[in-house]
């Protein structure tokens, strides 16, 4: 399981850039860039919102990847030692992307 960064501090599941989900799915089928990947968990805070505390936030998480064309994608999970989720004031899934991506291309 990758070490997880998360930066998308408007996402319901994190909590100090740890996701507390237990796992994600990044998106991308077709992505090129890190820009054309995202976060297909990301779920917006609502109002004052508390983030979800029915999970333990971890370092460590499980990711699936979509990103087809992504070094560390390997059978639809990531394998990378570390991933960063990008999108710091992120209101939608689309908004936020897959920092580590890195094309095989």
């Amino acid at each position: 399981m990758p070490l997880l960064v998360c930066s998308a501090m408007t996402c319901v599941y994190n909590k100090n850039e740890y996701c507390s989900k237990g796992d994600i799915m990044v998106g991308g089928k077709d992505a090129e860039t890190s820009g054309q990947t995202f976060c297909e968990s990301f779920v917006a805070r609502k109002g004052n919102a508390a983030v979800n505390s029915a999970e333990i936030p971890s370092e460590t998480i499980h990711v699936d990847c979509k990103a087809c064309h992504c070094q560390y994608n390997e059978a639809e999970k990531c394998a990378a030692s570390k991933i960063d989720i990008n999108g710091a004031s992120a209101s939608t899934s689309d908004q936020t992307e897959c920092g580590t991506f890195h094309c095989q291309c």
